[in-house]
């Protein structure tokens, strides 16, 4: 019984995150938590050579030029600038986004801007919310976490980049089971409400935080408090008809199934929900 709701648990997490995040309607398998020691390592260099390998002759010149000059001496500015360069390469010449998020996140540390460290951030934790590679996951995670973290430097006032460093452990090395990354979260989370009650960001954040971490009772509790106060946030009925499934609530869960398709009004979603409430009568 314990096991089959921690599967119910991972499994509704990542519905939730792809129908109402990405809009995508099809369940990738079910994360497995596994110990830090134990956890494959993700390396983004050897991604960029490899791509940078199979590339038409000049796009590979092109690029192996641009690395030289910015592992070279220059001012940061100039450094910003070639990064500037690779980054939008890779993002719309080739469509890669780790290599792009890589060289935007460089750039935004060489410019140490609130506005581009924010907005790589935000770009990383939207991407990391729908991933499934674990070690892909660890990678962006953390490279999200020191962008907020320098953010966070500029501007200690900013509550917004507070709960997007919450979020960033809550939904990085915390989903695939490690308790102290999504403590982490937690605790970043709770010092937003415990200044503001009434910010639903850090409420959905801790509602969330609770169901990854399997405290049912702490994230309803959260969750219903969104809910009243937003009715129309759809990303906290999902996660409460999720919450109460794993909690083994089946009741409840199929009511909020139910209640998120009248919102969504979308049949490939409604297909989607009506499965998962299969799963549970």
């Amino acid at each position: 019984m314990v096991k089959d709701k921690a599967l119910l648990a991972g499994s509704g997490l990542i519905l939730a995150v792809l129908l109402f995040i990405f809009g995508r309607t099809t369940e990738p398998k079910k994360p497995v938590p596994v110990s830090v020691a134990a956890a494959p390592t993700f390396d983004i260099e050897q991604l960029i050579e490899k791509s940078t390998a199979q590339l038409p002759l000049q796009q590979a010149i092109y690029v192996d030029s641009l690395k030289k000059l910015l592992q070279s001496t220059g001012t940061p500015s100039e450094q910003s600038n070639i990064a500037s360069q690779l980054a939008n390469f890779w993002g719309d010449s080739v469509r890669q986004f780790d290599a792009y998020v890589f060289y935007l996140s460089k750039q935004a540390k060489l410019d140490n801007s609130e506005k581009n460290l924010t907005f790589a951030g935000q770009l990383i934790l939207t991407r990391l919310r729908g991933e499934n590679d674990e070690a892909k996951l660890a990678w962006q995670a953390n490279e999200a976490i020191g962008l907020f973290e320098k953010a966070i430097a500029l501007n200690p006032a900013n509550e917004d980049l507070k709960i997007a460093l919450g979020s960033c452990y809550i939904f990085g090395k915390g989903r695939n089971g490690d308790p102290q990354e999504t403590m982490k979260g937690i605790q970043e989370l709770l010092a937003v409400v415990r200044r503001d009650s009434l910010n639903m960001k850090a409420q959905l954040m801790l509602g969330i935080g609770g169901f990854v971490s399997g405290q049912y009772d702490k994230a309803i509790a959260r969750l219903t408090t969104v809910v009243k106060n937003e009715p129309g946030n759809v990303e906290a009925i999902a996660f409460l008809a999720d919450t109460y499934a794993a909690k083994g609530d089946k009741a409840e869960a199929i009511r909020w199934y139910d209640e998120s398709k009248k919102m969504v009004d979308n049949p490939a979603y409604s297909k989607e929900v009506d499965e998962r409430i299969k799963q549970l009568q």
